[in-house]
């Protein structure tokens, strides 16, 4: 069965389900050629000719959402990278570099009244900082990038869930649990805790 059944609105949705429509993503994908979107949404990428259609698809002008399984970022980069054989994975960040827009990472996180939850994000805006970075294969470099981005709607995941506890709505505890650098959100509670007390 589906996860969900998008209604036309504003806009013409082709809608393929896998198994009934298409016998994988990348049959569903394929047949994606023979047609003209302008945006394509891909339910997850999780091999690599997924993963290699959703890079043709870019390069031709398409619009490409996917989701992937990881905790941030830069690890979402690496996953795509990865995912080649060796002998490609330079012509991959070059590739990458010249069609990512974006990556968002999230997590929903359980409030501190155990009632709903609570959404944390990183957030990277490809920009040209982080397209020479990608191209470099500078990887670990885009993270330092992200920290000094928030005038340019960047977050990392640490700053999102620093602001969720400041707010009150999780605990710390599951903040850091939650954390991808749990060390340095440590020492940017420590910080705020310091504030707080030259405040009073």
């Amino acid at each position: 069965r589906q996860e969900y059944v998008h209604s036309h609105h504003r806009s013409t949705i082709e809608q393929r389900e896998i198994g009934s429509d298409a016998r994988s993503f990348t049959e569903a994908l394929r047949s994606v050629f023979r047609q003209t979107p302008d945006v394509i949404m891909i339910g997850e990428m999780r091999d690599l000719e997924t993963m290699q259609l959703a890079l043709t698809l870019a390069e031709t002008g398409h619009l490409i959402l996917a989701t992937l399984h990881t905790q941030d970022a830069t690890h979402s980069i690496n996953r795509i990278v990865d995912s080649f054989p060796s002998g490609q994975q330079e012509q991959v960040y070059v590739q990458l570099s010249m069609v990512l827009v974006g990556v968002i990472s999230q997590q929903l996180l359980i409030t501190r009244d155990r009632q709903s939850r609570v959404l944390a994000c990183e957030i990277m805006n490809v920009g040209n900082a982080i397209r020479n970075l990608i191209r470099e294969n500078e990887i670990q470099q885009i993270y330092s990038v992200i920290q000094t981005g928030r005038s340019e709607g960047m977050m990392t995941m640490n700053e999102s869930l620093l602001d969720l506890v400041r707010l009150g709505m999780i605990d710390i505890d599951l903040a850091l649990r939650r954390s991808p650098r749990p060390k340095e959100l440590r020492n940017q509670l420590n910080q705020h805790q310091l504030l707080e007390g030259v405040r009073r």
